[in-house]
């Protein structure tokens, strides 16, 4: 990437050090380091699609492992025979889950994306 803005910036017989502003297609599962290294290139924006779609199913999967045994009926379970479960089966719970594992996945992206405090 540097050595394509140094390029761009010498047929454009621009002044700016980085004369093009890029898109990081794919970025989903680069290591912070790969990622801070394309922002210094130019980056502007990085697509994580598939890292918001993992994290919002890992927090449903995890929510399942920690009331799996809550989960196998709408009656019965670890705390007796008779109890209901609905407060764990309920879908909403679930997704609420996957919607606050996402979220700090978000915030882990802005974070490494440099987008924190920017505006102010």
């Amino acid at each position: 990437l540097y050595n394509s803005q140094e390029f761009i910036k010498e047929k454009i017989g621009s002044d700016d050090d980085k004369p093009m502003r890029f898109v990081f297609h794919g970025g989903s599962g680069s290591s912070v380091d790969d990622i801070q290294y394309a922002i210094g290139a130019g980056v502007v924006k990085m697509n994580i699609d598939t890292d918001t779609q993992w994290a919002f199913w890992d927090g449903i999967r995890a929510y399942e492992a920690k009331y799996h045994d809550y989960l196998q009926g709408q009656i019965g379970g670890p705390d007796g025979d008779d109890k209901p479960n609905k407060k764990y089966y309920d879908p909403r719970m679930s997704l609420r889950a996957g919607e606050e594992s996402m979220a700090a996945r978000l915030v882990k992206a802005a974070e490494d994306l440099k987008c924190v405090n920017v505006l102010n």
